[in-house]
């Protein structure tokens, strides 16, 4: 299988820079960033750290989409939710019809842009518990070693993987790059379980400016964690969905995590408000706000949190175009 990346960011480059050295594939990377596309280019490579050590520089090809005419068997996609599409539009012209698409992006919502693009038996959605971030454009850092990754994936369309020949080899080769993947059946449950984990580190985390073990560190971070994950576990049932694992499950995952797995680890959405961009809240703890709220139920905690979160953005000087969520009267 041949991979090109769109989006060569901390987890797109991690995704192909695996695939590469650990699982000996051919994979280009595409990124319209154009200091990181000039640095890379510049370097020979992107640098890479691990936890912050050991940087060095690994040969990678990066295109414009513009530029770009290679045929890969399969599409990466890592962008942020507010980029998706402007990005894909441009990419457009490079997608064909035997073509799939892989993404484990944050939040909800690219799938059904996905789908503008390949036909929805051609696209495979993932959740990755994978930390990594830049320091600077051709400057990345992986957190937590190849025993600390664990990821999740699935047919968009839920078809039954044990005759889908490609989403085994996809499989195989992440199991290879130490991504180390579980296939599950239930499309939804998967993504709303990792937008369950992402409200509560990403958005955090993000607002005070900490890592992951900073957090966990903290005596009440427990019982944060247990107030968020409930009430989101409370919206989903009245929407009907089942999420994989328990309350007390997700809230396990979390915390180890947090506090063994992945401790060095910022958030991209930290990473972002820093930097001066508007964050995915929205598309988090504000996905799980409007999942209640279209059901019946008011996620108080949750349109608090996302209103706290764009109060940062607001300090930070972002102008936000446009809030997703909105206060409920109830």
């Amino acid at each position: 299988m041949k991979y090109a990346v769109i989006g060569a960011g901390g987890m797109g480059t991690q995704f192909g820079v695996l695939l590469q050295q650990e699982a000996g594939k051919d994979v280009d990377f595409i990124d319209t960033w154009r200091p990181n596309v000039e640095k890379i280019r510049e370097q020979g490579g992107a640098y890479v750290s691990q936890d912050e050590k050991d940087r060095h520089l690994v040969p990678i090809k990066v295109w414009y989409p513009e530029e770009y005419d290679g045929d890969p068997d399969v599409w990466i996609v890592f962008l942020k939710q507010m980029q998706l599409e402007d990005v894909l539009q441009r990419c457009a012209p490079l997608f064909k019809k035997h073509q799939v698409v892989f993404s484990a992006m944050n939040g909800y919502g690219h799938f059904e842009v996905l789908n503008r693009y390949f036909e929805t038996s051609h696209i495979y959605g993932g959740t990755a518990l994978i930390g990594a971030g830049m320091f600077g454009p051709g400057d990345v850092n992986f957190t937590g070693d190849a025993h600390a990754k664990s990821m999740n994936m699935c047919a968009y369309d839920g078809h039954d993987a044990a005759g889908d020949t490609t989403e085994r080899a996809i499989f195989d080769d992440f199991t290879a790059a130490t991504l180390n993947p579980t296939i599950v059946t239930d499309f939804m449950g998967m993504c709303m379980a990792k937008i369950v984990f992402n409200s509560v580190l990403n958005t955090l985390c993000t607002m005070y400016e900490l890592r992951f073990g900073e957090f966990m560190r903290h005596p009440g971070a427990r019982w944060m964690t247990e107030q968020l994950v409930d009430e989101a576990y409370t919206a989903a049932e009245h929407a009907g969905l089942e999420l994989l694992g328990t309350r007390a499950s997700e809230v396990e995952t979390i915390c180890r995590t947090a506090g063994v797995a992945h401790p060095l680890h910022y958030p991209s959405m930290y990473q972002d408000l820093t930097k001066g961009r508007p964050t995915e809240v929205d598309y988090i703890n504000g996905y799980i706000a409007r999942v209640g709220r279209e059901h019946g139920y008011v996620c108080r905690l949750h349109e608090f949190v996302t209103q706290e979160l764009h109060l940062a953005e607001l300090a930070f000087g972002i102008h936000h175009p446009e809030f997703a969520t909105t206060k409920s009267d109830a």
